[in-house]
C-alpha cells in the first residue's frame, strides 16, 4: 500500500481527464449547414413535426444520435441530414466542429459546420420535419434580434440564460440557439469587418 501514491501519480499522468456529468448523456451529432443564397451567407435549419417523440414543433439543425455504424460525429451528423432532409453526403464541405453541448434532456451533442450547394432541392422526412428554412446569418449575429431570458435550474444553483431568435415566424432556441451562438462567435472577426 505505500506504492499507492506513485502508482496514482504515474496513472494520473498518463491519462486525459474528461468530463463526467451526473447522468449518461446519449451522443449525438447535428450538422450546422451554411450556404450563399444572392452573395449573402445564411444559415439552415428545419422545424420538427408534432409527431416525433422529442423537441416537438422545434426549430433544428439536421441530427440526432449516433448510430453503432457512424464511425465519426461528421459520419452521425451526415447521415441524419441524408435522412432528414435528402442532404448528399457528398454535396457537404465539412468545415470542422463546434464546441460540444450537454442539453438538460441529457444528450452530449457534437456540431459540425459544413458548406452546402445553393439552390437545393431537399426532400424531407415527412415524420420528423414539416420545414425547412434558412437565415441570413448578418440577421442572425445582429445583437438586436437577440432575446435572452432567464430561467430557474433543474437543481439549486444561479439562474440559466436561454436565448431566442425570432426570424420570420420561427423561435430558433434552446440548444440550437447556443450553437449558433457559438458559430457567431467565431465569426464574429469577419462579420464586423467592411
Amino acid at each position: 500500500m505505500d506504492e499507492l501514491p506513485a502508482f496514482l501519480r504515474r496513472t494520473l499522468a498518463a491519462r486525459t481527464a474528461v468530463t463526467r456529468a451526473e447522468w449518461e448523456a446519449r451522443p449525438a451529432a447535428v450538422l450546422v449547414p451554411l450556404y450563399r443564397k444572392a452573395g449573402e451567407w445564411q444559415v439552415l435549419f428545419t422545424l420538427r413535426t408534432q409527431s416525433v417523440e422529442t423537441h416537438k414543433g422545434q426549430v433544428s439543425f439536421p441530427g440526432g444520435r449516433v448510430d453503432a455504424d457512424d464511425r465519426s460525429r461528421v459520419d452521425t451528423a451526415l447521415r441524419e441530414a441524408e435522412e432528414e432532409i435528402g442532404l448528399r453526403r457528398a454535396d457537404v464541405t465539412i468545415l470542422g466542429q463546434l464546441d460540444e453541448l450537454l442539453t438538460v434532456t441529457q444528450y452530449h451533442i457534437t456540431p459540425i459546420v459544413g458548406v452546402i450547394p445553393w439552390p437545393y432541392e431537399f426532400v424531407l422526412s415527412m415524420h420528423e420535419l414539416s420545414a425547412v428554412f434558412g437565415a441570413p446569418l448578418a440577421w442572425l449575429a445582429d445583437p438586436a434580434n437577440l432575446e435572452i431570458q432567464e430561467r430557474e435550474p433543474m437543481v439549486p444553483g444561479p439562474k440559466v440564460p436561454v436565448y431566442y431568435l425570432h426570424y420570420d415566424g420561427y423561435t430558433i432556441w434552446g440548444a440550437t440557439a447556443r450553437m449558433l451562438l457559438n458559430l457567431i462567435e467565431l465569426l464574429r472577426p469577419v462579420l464586423n469587418s467592411p
